[in-house]
């Protein structure tokens, strides 16, 4: 069974983990690149990821657009 995952600043991820998906707080370009790959190779199914993260890494995103899992979803 695959997880569920969330990126972004922690200020707006932190309810997600409320309903039991895995929060993973980034501040930095790196850090969400290094996250999202790392979750990707990873047994997750569905990668949320906040528009603002999603804007600074949308080469990283891009890589995995032609796959069918990971799912990576921007949320506002």
């Amino acid at each position: 069974m695959y997880k569920i995952a969330v990126i972004g600043d922690y200020g707006s991820i932190y309810g997600f983990a409320t309903l039991g998906l895995s929060i993973c707080p980034v501040k930095t370009r790196e850090e969400a690149k290094n996250k999202l790959k790392q979750l990707a190779e990873g047994k997750y199914g569905i990668i949320y990821i906040t528009e603002a993260v999603a804007a600074e890494i949308k080469e990283e995103i891009e890589k995995y657009q032609e796959q069918t899992l990971p799912a990576i979803i921007q949320i506002p």
